[in-house]
């Protein structure tokens, strides 16, 4: 499972950050990741997957919260000075996006990468892909 998500975790990455400042999540439903092995088995293997690309990761997992399971990965790492400006410029990006739903502007919030709406239409990815 862990070599499957890398990856979707390099998808995640922000250009031109060379790798830094990354995170991924997933959304299941309960029934989904019980057959996946459970929530722990999700976390350790993207946790697992994240730590091959460098990464120190925060995690997180919840069963049964609202919309079914959420497991998230984030890379925590110290950001070199040469691609601060890139990640400080996503995370400002991320945040006007959020403020954007919480006030329900009318026009369409813009895509951030990694997003549900962005990796759906770049369509799913395979376990083919992850192993090669």
């Amino acid at each position: 499972m862990a070599i499957a998500h890398v990856p979707l975790l390099c998808r995640n990455c922000l250009e031109g950050a060379d790798g830094y400042g990354g995170s991924y999540q997933v959304n299941l439903d309960d029934e989904e990741a019980l057959e996946l092995g459970g929530v722990e088995l999700i976390r350790a293997a993207m946790r697992k997957a994240a730590r091959q690309l460098g990464w120190k990761v925060t995690k997180i997992g919840r069963a049964g919260i609202r919309y079914g399971t959420m497991v998230v990965v984030q890379d925590v790492r110290d950001v070199p000075k040469e691609h601060q400006a890139v990640v400080n410029h996503a995370m400002n990006d991320r945040m006007r996006a959020a403020l954007h739903k919480v006030w329900s502007e009318q026009a369409p919030a813009p895509d951030q990468r990694g997003s549900v709406a962005l990796m759906t239409q770049e369509g799913p990815v395979t376990l083919s892909e992850g192993l090669g």
